[in-house]
């Protein structure tokens, strides 16, 4: 059964820096879409970062653009979401995420929608604060 494993989440200044991984266990992840989500408690879940299977187009969300940066390590079946430039307002729990197929055709124009990911993580919290 595919299990995704997140870690690296915890307190940091804000203009710190912190990395994500998201460690794939009971399948090789090569190949497969990974996104990366945020939720903060009383919020809708919501898309941050995302690589698809094709070709590792990535995808990532207007307010991380420029400061995150999504890598895929197949050697490591990890995917990393390095975050730079940390502000108070990237405080939330991440959870990386995977459908439960390949897909080929999926677009990294479309994989930050929840609804391309059925296997989850069960997060990591990142503090952001002075």
């Amino acid at each position: 059964q595919a299990q995704l494993v997140e870690s690296g989440g915890g307190l940091v200044q804000p203009g710190g820096s912190l990395r994500l991984s998201c460690v794939a266990f009971g399948f090789t992840l090569d190949y497969y879409a990974i996104g990366w989500f945020r939720q903060v408690p009383g919020k809708e879940r919501e898309g941050v970062s995302c690589i698809i299977g094709s070709d590792d187009s990535t995808s990532y969300a207007d307010s991380v653009k420029g400061r995150f940066t999504i890598v895929r390590d197949n050697a490591k079946n990890t995917v990393y979401l390095q975050m730079n430039d940390l502000k108070p307002e990237d405080t939330a729990v991440y959870y990386c995420a995977t459908p439960d197929a390949m897909t080929p055709s999926l677009r990294a124009s479309m994989c930050l929608s929840m609804g391309v990911y059925d296997y989850w993580g069960q997060g990591t919290q990142v503090t952001v604060s002075s």
